[in-house]
């Protein structure tokens, strides 16, 4: 039986939800990000759980050498339309090693992280990524903050896109933000689920350490703000031990 996450996500319907995703946001976020650590131009980046690759598209045209890799073969298709000498995507399991590539940066976007029912596949997406980062390479997470989640959590609402009417009903059961997705297309009901892992920056400081990452900075918010208890995000930046 497949997980949510590989029934979902490959679906065209998961992409016409979420097809208002501020791109401009995502942009200035990267920018960011490569301004505040320095990255080098000569760095070979890999994103991780890349989707139909909008964070790798902008990084390889700042200049990148560009890899992203994700579980869904229908947003692989998409995203190998913009294929070039320094642009790759395939399809990979992100639990998985990575054999015969190495990278400088790995980045994990997008509340991309704890989609899985056991933490140890957690552990083994990090164990993973410290298989293929170079010595000294950068790993950066971006994840949800649970705190700011569970306060500003709305139960039920109907969000319109493109003449569908997607019910999201959200709730949080054993240590999970869950979810609920509901709609019709083409005169057939269907049911999809999320379920996103409530970890906090104790856990990631946990699993890092067993993974033999070190933290260096935490930011809150894609302004690269200082993280705070209610800050809208956890953006975690490691460094491989």
């Amino acid at each position: 039986m497949k997980e949510w996450f590989e029934s979902w996500f490959d679906t065209r319907y998961y992409h016409i939800l979420y097809e208002k995703r501020d791109q401009s946001e995502a942009e200035v976020f990267i920018r960011n990000l490569v301004g505040e650590l320095h990255f080098k131009s000569t760095d070979r980046i890999l994103d991780l759980a890349c989707g139909k690759g909008r964070h790798s598209i902008f990084l390889n045209s700042l200049g990148f050498k560009t890899t992203g890799v994700d579980l869904s073969q229908c947003s692989i298709k998409e995203a190998k339309t913009q294929e070039s000498e320094s642009l790759q995507f395939f399809v990979h399991d992100m639990r998985k090693p990575i054999v015969g590539q190495s990278f400088d940066v790995v980045m994990n976007l997008f509340t991309s992280f704890g989609y899985f029912d056991s933490t140890d596949d957690n552990l083994a997406v990090l164990k993973s990524i410290h298989t293929y980062l170079n010595p000294e390479g950068t790993l950066i997470i971006d994840f949800l903050n649970p705190a700011y989640v569970i306060a500003n959590l709305v139960a039920d609402e109907i969000q319109q896109r493109s003449s569908m009417d997607f019910r999201i009903q959200k709730e949080v059961k054993d240590q999970k933000v869950i979810k609920t997705i509901s709609f019709e297309a083409e005169g057939e009901p269907y049911t999809f689920q999320e379920k996103v892992q409530l970890l906090e920056l104790k856990d990631f400081e946990d699993l890092l350490d067993q993974a033999e990452f070190q933290i260096e900075t935490v930011f809150g918010n894609y302004q690269l703000e200082p993280f705070t208890e209610m800050s809208e995000r956890l953006v975690i930046v490691a460094k491989k031990k």
